[in-house]
């Protein structure tokens, strides 16, 4: 077929009692990948990707020319080169990180410690980054005790890496999981802490700036309740199935933003590079 490369995947589905044959034909453009689907019926699904989920889209930056005088041909060159001024061409990779285990008895944030147990975890993880091989830009954290002091073992691998702190990544109450959760918890808390979040996520969740020009790798250190409703949020799944996710204490979740706003998770709650004896979730 002219113009395309080899059907690179191919599978049988079964829709509506009728096999189907599908797969994805990659497009030869050295400038830009680009994939279509080869359903070979008309087959739609059950929910579409939002391409411009973070509003970043460089068609929705670029201002409609009002110039009636220009010719078709300026005006198709003047926005070709718009397009060019707000396209992203870096990859954002964020590694968020869960805090340590921490002394669940304390009464108040302060008394929130990590325990010799999450001191170690955190400890893994660092070294666990550090075995990367990464260039991180930046070290941010919830300014709660056991995410400071996470922050802080991982620092000491990291000592040139720019670090801060936000309230924004505190602890909360994302949304109303559904099903429902075994306790109580009254609708102010979700109406607070989930703004907050979410706010969280709109500031942090974005593609690359075009002006960025190469990738970057970020690590975030907050909390279990964040990072799972960061997840379901940045892959478009119902924000409220963010309690049916399990994140280990001190483990990885690696989240990338490519250029075109496609989004994937190459780690979700990584933890295997800890003795099993050292891992924990509670």
């Amino acid at each position: 077929m002219a113009g395309w490369s080899r059907l690179a995947r191919r599978s049988i589905a079964v829709v509506g009692g009728v096999a189907v044959a599908a797969g994805v034909v990659y497009k030869n453009d050295p400038q830009k990948f680009h994939a279509d689907a080869s359903w070979t019926s008309n087959f739609e699904p059950s929910v579409k990707w939002d391409h411009n989920w973070d509003k970043c889209e460089p068609a929705s930056l670029v201002k409609p020319s009002k110039n009636q005088n220009s010719s078709e041909e300026k005006d198709a060159k003047d926005a070709e080169n718009e397009l060019k001024k707000h396209t992203a061409t870096a990859t954002r990779h964020l590694l968020l990180i869960r805090h340590g285990q921490y002394n669940t008895d304390g009464e108040e944030d302060s008394q929130r410690y990590l325990t010799e147990l999450g001191r170690k975890q955190a400890e893994y993880t660092g070294q666990r980054l550090k075995d990367l091989g990464l260039s991180y830009t930046i070290l941010l954290s919830s300014t709660m005790t056991r995410a400071k002091e996470t922050a802080d073992i991982i620092q000491k691998f990291f000592p040139d890496v720019p670090r801060k702190e936000t309230d924004m990544l505190r602890e909360g109450a994302p949304i109303p999981p559904e099903p429902p959760m075994g306790h109580w918890r009254p609708e102010k808390q979700f109406l607070q802490d989930g703004s907050r979040i979410e706010a969280a996520y709109k500031n942090l969740f974005h593609r690359a700036d075009a002006s960025q020009e190469t990738d970057s790798h970020e690590i975030v250190v907050c909390h279990a309740n964040v990072i799972r409703y960061f997840v379901c949020r940045a892959l478009q799944f119902p924000p409220e199935a963010w309690l049916r996710i399990r994140l280990n204490h001190a483990s990885i979740t690696w989240i990338t933003i490519r250029p075109s706003g496609r989004v994937s998770i190459r780690h979700l709650g990584e933890s295997g590079f800890m003795p099993a004896d050292k891992v924990s979730v509670v």
